[in-house]
């Protein structure tokens, strides 16, 4: 067996691949470039895409693409072969460094919001050097932004890279003010994937998983979660298989894949990774996503990324642990051993407290699709509202700071397990509140409210420049001030910051409804669907906001609001369509066989002289529950015809009559479901998917 320390990345164009291909003052650019942010040489770009090429054709690579992040939530990628002619029937292996810089894919297919008109197929794809390129399945991978014949960002990556410049460009410049000598900051992310595992063969039977990701109808299994004995319970022989040849593959690419479980619900699983900087993160979570997906097939399985596919058993995350450290490593969010004294850390927890706060709707908006807002909510996930979990100790020392009393700390932080033969071991200052949207974990924050089919970049983007915003507010302040007399204004600051904004931070049960009437007290916006939340995309503040620090124009932020709610509606939409064509064509079809033979056993009992009350029974069952199918399947088919103006309006008729009628027709066919025997009913029932998939 192969050592991972031996293979680790080595499908990379990495440093150790860089060192070996390039000159070395060449070499000593690119790490400039990737480490410390510098320009890219122009002059240097032959050279590098000559030196990637001769790597990735030593890998065995034949093409290459310019990898890319659309709007469409997941990757994009077109292939050319390294191959240029010369002659009638010869050619030679060419790759230049205007090629490694720029692409030139056709835009006009791609999801743009109004930013160019459909005929304007002209868009570009520009190379991100400080993204490692890397191989699989024979061609070389180049990670790269997307941008229109303008300029405008059509991609999901821009944004983020935007949204670390400010954040650094912020934090830096506080810093500095505090007397903290800092060139730069790096942000950190480790997203923890959640998802599902199920049998091949079972999948291909559900077009509704095959179409939409999730079960449209499905009776509850005998069995579900209520035993507990599913989370980080052995792992089965067959997955265990699954997850060791997905390890391997993804080291091979350089991810750092640490982490896997059983989770709660039954076949479902999680893969968490070592953290790295957030835009490494954010390539390697979608290589982590397609990894998954494609090695399942390998054993039989389908990896299923949906945030909710089955009803009645939890759904899947993506905990999207962030912080961020100075260039001398040190961690902004490391509150130290005496968290009352350490003014920076104190200072960066305002300001995070602050602009969750103030910008509660864009981190609601973040997470936002058709598909996490089955899961948010659902006492299984946090609520659609916003707060901030900081733990016993912290909240005691910030209700102090903020009364300017003198903080006392009465935190036993020995654990005593009751047994004589081990010693007490230590306890961290914080318990862990897995109800919580936006839980302070030690030394970062844990964001609980992605969808484990979300790209990680858009909740991150929001995340730096809110953070980039309230730093940015606190240095203009502080600036007024002579140097010595800056740390007692820093805490006069933080004072006014918890006074004005505690509103935001709740230690309690945010599952309860006690909390949703809380919050409603206290002014916390409350947006449960997707629909709610998007238009707030183009709030005047946050349009200031996003423009202020050059993450986004505001062009592109009315394109990306147009765009995720016309996605929104199609994805209901397309759900909608998959409901009605399974009761029209399997469904009913199926339920009207089981009727006519119960019907006739009736009519022969009845002949005989024998009462029939069971199967008279099972038929009123049926029968009843299937009218009132059959009117809101004409219903539904009618209102699919309907199509609203506006993209507002689509969201909100989806929101508002497709899921309310699309649930309804599902409670009443998951009833006649729980009446029709096995062999009867079209479709693998919920104790086959999660049963039977991982034996």
């Amino acid at each position: 067996m192969k050592i991972v320390d031996e293979f680790f990345g080595c499908d990379v164009f990495g440093p150790a691949a860089m060192q070996r291909y390039l000159p070395h003052a060449i070499y000593k650019q690119m790490i400039d470039v990737m480490e410390h942010g510098k320009e890219l040489p122009k002059e240097i770009a032959d050279t590098v895409a000559n030196a990637m090429k001769d790597w990735a054709m030593d890998k065995g690579a034949t093409h290459y693409t310019h990898w890319f992040q659309p709007m469409t939530g997941i990757t994009a990628e077109k292939h050319d072969a390294f191959i240029n002619p010369t002659g009638p029937n010869s050619v030679i292996s060419d790759f230049r460094g205007k090629e490694l810089i720029k692409g030139e894919p056709d835009a006009s297919s791609f999801p743009s919001g109004g930013l160019r008109a459909t005929f304007e197929a002209r868009g570009y794809t520009a190379w991100d050097p400080t993204s490692f390129a890397f191989v699989k399945e024979k061609t070389l991978y180049i990670p790269t932004l997307f941008c229109s014949y303008d300029g405008s960002s059509l991609d999901k990556k821009t944004p983020l890279l935007r949204s670390i410049d400010a954040l650094d460009k912020a934090a830096v410049r506080l810093l500095n003010l505090m007397g903290y000598h800092t060139k730069k900051i790096t942000i950190t992310v480790g997203p923890e994937q959640e998802y599902f595992l199920i049998d091949e063969n079972l999948f291909k039977q559900r077009l509704d998983l095959m179409v939409t990701g999730r079960t449209l109808f499905g009776a509850p299994p005998v069995k579900g979660q209520e035993l507990d004995d599913h989370y980080f319970g052995n792992i089965d022989e067959r997955v265990k298989a699954y997850m060791e040849e997905v390890d391997q593959e993804l080291w091979k690419l350089g991810v750092f894949a640490k982490t896997e479980h059983k989770e709660v619900a039954p076949c479902q699983f999680e893969l968490a990774p070592v953290f790295s900087s957030v835009n490494s993160a954010n390539d390697q979570n979608q290589i982590t996503m397609d990894v998954l997906k494609r090695v399942a097939r390998h054993h039989g399985f389908v990896c299923l990324l949906h945030e909710k596919p089955f009803e009645g058993v939890n759904g899947s995350g993506k905990h999207n642990n962030w912080s961020f450290s100075t260039d001398s490593h040190e961690n902004l969010l490391e509150p130290g051993d005496d968290p009352k004294d350490n003014i920076r850390f104190l200072t960066i927890l305002a300001a995070i407290i602050k602009g969750v706060d103030e910008y509660q709707d864009l981190l609601r908006l973040s997470v936002a699709s058709a598909g996490n807002d089955h899961r948010l909510g659902a006492n299984e996930a946090p609520p659609a509202i916003i707060s901030i979990y900081l733990g016993d100790e912290l909240t005691a020392i910030l209700e102090a700071i903020e009364q300017g009393k003198e903080y006392v700390e009465n935190t036993n932080r020995k654990l005593e397990l009751g047994v004589s033969a081990l010693p007490p071991i230590s306890k961290d200052s914080t318990d862990r509140n897995r109800t919580s949207p936006f839980a302070f974990t030690g030394n970062k924050f844990e964001f609980r409210m992605l969808g484990s089919a979300l790209n990680i970049s858009c909740p991150n983007t929001i995340l730096n420049t809110i953070v980039a915003e309230e730093l940015t507010q606190f240095a203009d302040e502080l600036e007024n001030y002579a140097p010595e007399q800056r740390t007692e204004h820093v805490i006069s600051m933080i004072q006014k910051t918890l006074k004005e904004h505690k509103r935001i931070l709740f230690s309690g049960n945010g599952y309860s409804e006690e909390w949703r009437q809380e919050a409603k007290k206290r002014g916390l916006q409350e947006l449960k669907t997707t629909a709610d939340a998007l238009p707030h995309y183009t709030a005047p503040k946050n349009l200031a906001m996003f423009e202020k620090h050059k993450v986004y124009s505001a062009n592109e932020l009315h394109a990306r609001e147009n765009i995720l709610l016309e996605n929104y509606y199609q994805v209901v939409l397309i759900e909608a369509r998959t409901m009605a064509y399974m009761l029209r064509k399997l469904i009913l079809p199926a339920v009207f066989e089981y009727e006519a033979k119960l019907a006739t056993i009736i009519q022969t009992k009845k002949a005989s002289g024998i009462n029939s009350p069971l199967e008279e029974k099972i038929l009123f069952n049926i029968n009843e529950p299937l009218e009132f199918v059959s009117n809101h399947l004409e219903t539904l088919e009618n209102l699919i015809e309907k199509v609203p103006a506006s993209e507002k309006e689509k969201a909100q008729y989806a929101a508002d009559e497709l899921l309310p009628l699309m649930e309804a027709i599902r409670t009443l066919t998951d009833s006649i479901e729980q009446n029709i025997p096995k062999d009867f009913w079209p479709l693998p029932d919920y104790n086959d998917l999660l049963f039977k998939s991982v034996q």
